[in-house]
């Protein structure tokens, strides 16, 4: 019929319509991937050279701009690496500091001192920076006691920037080793109970608003923030036979010298059947060369900008210190040579004394400017925990520090006392037979010979690119009458 025939035109009609509008679809769909799409780089990977001939896309801040007759030459850098790519643009008004994302086209440098720059095709200002306001300059150098008073800007210079790349590193670095020689990562508390340094330097932890009583602790005993996550790994030690945690650590010290801060990282470790400090002296020595070492290897860069900018020379003494065992000496050998010294020092050096910093950095330079170990220490100068040596009339502890050059004290370990009988004796004397109740059970219990150290991360880090002031190689310094951010 007539109305079959017509309905059956318009049902044709439509799906002409629609197979038409499916394969305008298909050709935009085919237009699309087939346009040439950037590839997003970081700087380092840009600057490698991997990419030349590539469309492709970097994001990052603008370090320096040099406007010419018919082009703009910036470099730009996104943390990624030290060095930066060379952006040329034709024109636009672009500042120094500001963020941009640039897409171009990768081409080799006529240059020598890079290997490509970045011809850009588009540059979009991602975010805008008032050089005028902005404290730092484009072609001014700032020390790291200026940078230091920006703490929210400084990882924007070339040298922060480079110290946070070596920190990272380092510390890959010190996992790596523990991993590759067998030790267990243990997560110490923050929040504690003990002292175990006993100094008393320690910052207590309240709620802002208790709900209860405001004469009732929160944790019903005091708690603090911790000074040392060692007691805790001598609790792991007792199940297992190498462990070590890496992690911030406090102290309540009201100063303000290049040596202190209030919040810092330790590493720490400790090692089951062992009765020899021989034992943690090689794990301390074997590990500072094995950071060190790959330091160096993977962020050659960024050391050489301190070792050149910075501490001009001391490489030298990073390399020296790589190439010679370190000598041991017991501490009443390093009093002796105290002692004949012809150098006049502030505080004591009579056999009881404890090493202040100007003896320790005279014993490092007496044995060669090369990290000494020092050994056996008066027993009343060292905790509870450090094992008796049992020889009177001197009377030492099986103890060690680890002292390097331009800094000092680096590691401070020892053995551990095992026996109960005189570890019950020590705590009954200094009154803490209550409180260490529970680290007198470790040893009723399957108790084994064992022992540790610590490691101050900052002062490693000092150590081995020569930074006088330990507050230039943190990211947000905490000390005395200073919490900026």
């Amino acid at each position: 019929s007539a109305a079959f025939i017509t309905m059956f035109r318009t049902a044709a009609k439509m799906l002409s319509v629609a197979s038409t509008s499916s394969f305008s679809r298909r050709i935009l769909s085919i237009r699309y991937y087939c346009k040439r799409t950037p590839t997003k780089l970081r700087l380092s990977e840009a600057v490698s050279g991997s990419k030349l001939g590539a469309n492709v896309q970097v994001q990052g801040w603008v370090r320096s701009v040099r406007p010419q007759k018919k082009n703009l030459f910036l470099h730009v850098n996104d943390g990624s690496t030290l060095q930066p790519l060379q952006i040329v643009a034709s024109s636009g008004l672009l500042t120094f500091g500001c963020a941009v994302e640039v897409t171009g086209t990768l081409k080799q440098s006529p240059h020598q001192k890079q290997l490509v720059e970045l011809e850009a095709d588009q540059i979009l200002v991602v975010g805008e920076c008032n050089p005028v306001d902005f404290p730092f300059k484009i072609k001014e150098r700032h020390n790291l006691e200026y940078i230091r008073q920006f703490p929210h800007l400084r990882c924007r210079t070339n040298a922060f920037s480079s110290l946070l790349r070596i920190r990272s590193e380092a510390t890959t670095a010190i996992h790596s080793y523990f991993r590759e020689n067998g030790f267990v990562q243990i997560h110490t508390p923050i929040i504690t109970s003990n002292d175990c340094e006993g100094a008393g330097e320690l910052f207590q932890v309240e709620p802002q608003s208790p709900e209860n009583d405001e004469d009732a602790n929160f944790f019903s005993v005091p708690a603090f923030l911790t000074v040392s996550g060692q007691l805790h790994l001598e609790v792991m030690s007792g199940g297992f036979s190498r462990v070590y945690t890496f992690g911030p650590t406090f102290r309540a010290e009201n100063s303000q010298s290049r040596r202190h801060l209030a919040e810092f990282y330790m590493v720490e470790a400790e090692v089951s059947f062992t009765q020899s400090i021989e034992d943690l002296t090689k794990v301390m020595e074997d590990m500072f060369r094995s950071a060190t070492e790959d330091v160096l290897a993977h962020c050659a860069e960024d050391v050489a900008l301190f070792h050149k900018h910075v501490t001009p020379g001391h490489r030298d003494t990073v390399d020296h210190m790589l190439k010679k065992r370190f000598p041991v000496i017991t501490y009443t050998e390093a009093i002796d040579i105290l002692n004949r010294s012809s150098q006049k020092f502030a505080f004591p050096t009579q056999w009881g004394c404890d090493l202040q910093t100007e003896h320790e950095k005279y014993l490092v330079k007496h044995c060669g400017n090369i990290p000494v170990f020092v050994t056996d220490y008066p027993y009343e100068l060292k905790p509870f925990y450090a094992r008796d040596n049992e020889d009177h009339p001197e009377h030492t502890a099986a103890a060690v520090d680890l002292l390097v050059p331009g800094v000092g004290e680096l590691c401070g370990g020892s053995l551990r006392e095992e026996r109960l009988d005189l570890l019950r004796t020590r705590l009954e004397e200094a009154g803490l037979q209550d409180t260490y109740s529970w680290y007198l059970d470790l040893r009723r219990f399957g108790s084994v010979p064992h022992g540790g150290f610590g490691l101050g991360f900052e002062r490693y880090l000092q150590c081995i690119l020569g930074v006088d002031n330990i507050k230039d190689v943190i990211p947000f310094p905490r000390f005395s009458h200073s919490c900026l951010l």
